[in-house]
């Protein structure tokens, strides 16, 4: 069982049409670039690996790849794209679900490892990587940086979207670790907007590199982006790689 909140057909349907900038060719060539660099000659694990917005373009660039995914919608809309010969996908959430063989690359993406609404079960998400990976093998994480030097005193919302067609805002509870992403985004041309929300657990940079040690895994590299740009306190987000002992 996981905490995760399952992505329905709807939803899954809508994906790659309303993430039009993660799917643009400067953003995917950076990150499969990134990525194939570090599979080298290996096998990849994507956790959560969705409609294959990463996957489909790093197999085609020649790195054998396998997925977890939890929602068997996302999983369907992929299948529209390969074939299962030529991207497996196993239907299991990230934390506990194994598939056979060593992988030289594990990773997961766009803040998806904060769909695990709870420490415990992020914990068991970094030893599923470590339990994967053969030895000198890389797990990668791409996490958001809380934004909560952006609250003043009283203040729990912080926008991160303004646009015509969409306006998107995160509520954080500083207690519990959880933000809520909440989403209006406009559909068609008749004013209307659709309101949406998800939760995540956030987690600093810090915490997750004592997950890494838990899981026996230890900090090779920390960017701000998927070019390499160097990570400051002002960085948004971190691309982060721990490596597994050989």
């Amino acid at each position: 069982m996981t905490s995760s909140e399952m992505w329905g057909r709807d939803a899954a349907e809508r994906y790659d049409a309303e993430e039009t900038e993660m799917t643009s060719a400067p953003v995917l060539g950076a990150t499969v670039g990134f990525l194939a660099e570090l599979a080298g000659d290996g096998r990849a694990l994507e956790f959560a690996i969705g409609t294959g917005r990463v996957g489909v373009p790093l197999r085609e660039r020649g790195v054998p790849v396998t997925g977890i995914e939890l929602s068997e919608h996302m999983a369907a809309v992929l299948r529209r794209k390969v074939d299962e010969d030529t991207l497996p996908v196993v239907i299991g959430d990230m934390a506990t679900t194994v598939v056979p063989g060593e992988f030289a690359l594990v990773y997961l993406v766009y803040n998806t490892v904060s769909n695990l609404l709870t420490q415990d079960e992020q914990v068991e998400c970094f030893r599923n990587a470590a339990r994967h990976l053969r030895p000198g093998g890389r797990f990668v994480v791409e996490l958001g940086v809380p934004p909560l030097r952006f609250l003043p005193p009283g203040q729990v919302a912080v926008p991160f979207d303004v646009s015509e067609r969409h306006l998107g805002f995160d509520t954080i509870d500083p207690v519990e670790q959880i933000l809520v992403s909440h989403h209006f985004a406009r559909d068609g041309e008749d004013g209307r907007y659709r309101r949406g929300a998800s939760r995540h657990r956030y987690a600093w940079p810090a915490e997750l590199d004592l997950m890494a040690r838990i899981a026996g895994l230890e900090r090779e590299r920390r960017v701000a982006d998927w070019d390499g740009a160097p990570f400051t306190q002002d960085s948004p987000k971190h691309i982060s790689v721990w490596r597994k002992s050989a």
